[in-house]
């Protein structure tokens, strides 16, 4: 038997089934016409940024990193509840103005931004973070076209990186951003060309649980802007702190203590140097926001032995939850948090492995998992299913096509 990961707070049951948005896992299935199905609850984002909000310092902006889930109700609910939004494509910005998202609360990031996208930031006024000096060249240009002041700031690769991220942004050679050392002789280029000069962003790593990793990264990217603002030799409008901020996937992992980061951000809020004094500051979240708010719904379609293992398999697979079956990033693969969604009441009987209906033996959602014991027809609930899986899954491997989604 392998241990589950632990499966968030804020869920209930109702006539022994699994409960969201206080409806039952089948009544939703049933009102969104068919498995699989994302399940997002409004609730569990409202409690998450009123938690965040009551542990960061008032002065701290929040952004939502949409690239963890775009889904466009979830997207216009966030835009009630976050400071700005952080987008990494034309496409991303056309659903965040849809959203209702104004110009001045979107920035830009990401290599590789094509001219026509750089062309249409600029156009409609959102902040660009520069990753290369091309790319603050054609921003230039963009705006010399346009007749405007293009809002530019920098995104910066630091020297150091976040301690135990599951995936490190920055430290060493990355393609992200430009060179600590390189930053201030291309603000002042940029600066003294007629931009609107919009600041720093310095992304260190993600998915990160150690508050104590969080809290020095944090204390290291307020100097590090403090000291590329010095030898730039302008106050900093605002700063991009990056996140970082993880959640439980798997078994003994550990809520992170937001609190004491905010307590000690606080800290270094009240002893800023006097160059950051006025700056505008904001912390960029994704997967922290959403993550743990969403469930993914998928129906057992047949019940079977091999070889004395027993086999649920699904209508929903890895095209779906590439995280969740181990093929996005993760090097030994552990179970999510997962339950038989009809039968959440019920007590654990049986091992099974629960496998999807890809014809690959890496569709995988839960191994030798201790379950209730569960039909053909059953539903099986994936956890933590909120971000990075209906967008950033294969939905179009096999034909199979992607699945329903709900704000609920």
């Amino acid at each position: 038997m392998k241990p589950l990961g632990p499966i968030p707070a804020g869920f209930g049951t109702m006539h022994g089934e699994l409960a969201i948005g206080g409806r039952t896992a089948s009544a939703l299935v049933k009102e969104s016409g068919d498995t699989p199905l994302f399940v997002y609850s409004r609730a569990m984002l409202d409690a998450r940024m009123d938690a965040l909000r009551k542990a960061m310092p008032e002065r701290l902006n929040i952004h939502y990193a949409m690239k963890a889930n775009p889904f466009a109700p979830l997207l216009e609910h966030m835009a009630e509840l976050v400071d700005g939004l952080d987008i990494a494509s034309r496409g991303e910005l056309a659903m965040a103005r849809d959203a209702g998202f104004l110009p001045r609360e979107i920035s830009f990031a990401g290599p590789g931004k094509r001219d026509s996208e750089i062309f249409a930031a600029v156009k409609a006024g959102v902040t660009l973070n520069l990753e290369s000096a091309n790319e603050a060249r054609r921003a230039l240009e963009a705006g010399t076209a346009l007749g405007v002041a293009p809002r530019l700031a920098i995104r910066v690769n630091p020297e150091f990186e976040l301690r135990g991220s599951g995936m490190k942004m920055g430290g060493g050679a990355k393609p992200f951003g430009i060179d600590q050392a390189q930053v201030p002789t291309l603000a002042k280029e940029i600066i003294a060309a007629g931009c609107h000069w919009r600041g720093l962003h310095i992304y260190t790593g993600s998915q990160a649980l150690d508050a104590a990793a969080i809290i020095e990264t944090q204390a290291n990217v307020l100097a590090l802007a403090a000291q590329l603002s010095d030898e730039i030799g302008e106050d900093l409008p605002h700063l991009n702190m990056g996140g970082g901020f993880g959640i439980p996937y798997f078994d003994k992992d550990e809520p992170l203590d937001i609190a004491s980061i905010g307590t000690a951000l606080e800290e270094r809020f009240a002893a800023l140097p006097d160059i950051l004094q006025e700056t505008e500051f904001a912390i960029e979240l994704g997967r922290y926001l959403v993550g743990e708010a969403g469930v993914y719904l998928t129906r057992i379609v047949d019940r079977k032995e091999s070889h004395g293992v027993t086999y649920l398999v699904t209508d929903g697979g890895l095209h779906h939850q590439l995280a969740a079956s181990g093929n996005f990033g993760t090097v030994v693969r552990r179970n999510y948090p997962v339950a038989i969604a009809t039968r959440f009441a019920a007590k654990a009987e049986e091992e099974v492995n629960i496998v999807g209906c890809l014809c690959t033996p890496l569709d995988r959602l839960a191994d030798q998992a201790w379950m209730p014991r569960a039909e053909v027809g059953d539903l099986v609930a994936i956890f933590c299913a909120g971000a990075y899986g209906a967008s950033a899954s294969p939905a179009a491997f096999l034909g199979q096509g992607p699945a329903r989604e709900m704000l609920v």
